[in-house]
């Protein structure tokens, strides 16, 4: 099975709770005006990625304690996503989502399998009008954050830092997560 991918990163902090790898999926219908990552809004294939080998990767890349799925849109592409996070939670990561559909919205038994092998899922729309800076995981005040396994709680949400600055092999700098006032203040 392929997943069609915008951008992966091995390790982040600031993605979910603890060190994760994080897959940025190309494709969403949703095209939310204000989206941090318009460029994963085409389906048109990016990266082709055999399920298989990105998982190995992932179980490959030491210290790790979960994986997130964002974008683009996760759920477009439930069924390879639900494969490669059955194998990670069998290995012992855990699952984080971000989606924009609304929990209500997911009821396809793609969506559902999925979601049986995610631990938190944060989700709503992006709205610009309802921006925020200081909640976390979330952009706008509408969107929602879910734990669907006991494997992490609230108390996680206050370790995270907002965002991170990575330095590539190749020099090119990747922000990521969701940067605050204090940080969007002082650049």
């Amino acid at each position: 099975m392929q997943l069609n991918l915008a951008r992966t990163l091995q390790r982040s902090a600031a993605n979910g709770p603890g060190e994760r790898f994080v897959i940025w999926v190309q494709g969403c219908p949703l095209a939310c005006p204000g989206c941090w990552n318009p460029d994963t809004w085409t389906a048109q294939p990016r990266m082709l990625r055999d399920t298989q080998d990105l998982t190995a990767e992932i179980l490959a890349t030491e210290g790790l304690t979960g994986v997130t799925f964002s974008g683009g849109e996760p759920f477009i592409q439930a069924r390879a996503l639900t494969a490669v996070a059955k194998e990670v939670r069998a290995a012992g990561l855990s699952v984080f989502i971000f989606t924009g559909f609304t929990r209500a919205e997911l009821k396809s038994q793609a969506a559902r399998a999925l979601l049986a092998v995610t631990d938190v899922l944060v989700c709503g729309r992006y709205v610009a009008s309802e921006r925020v800076y200081d909640l976390p995981w979330r952009s706008s005040a509408n969107q929602r954050v879910h734990f669907l396994t006991s494997r992490h709680g609230p108390a996680d949400m206050t370790q995270a830092p907002e965002a991170e600055i990575r330095i590539g092999p190749d020099g090119q700098l990747t922000l990521t997560g969701l940067p605050g006032s204090k940080l969007l203040g002082s650049i």
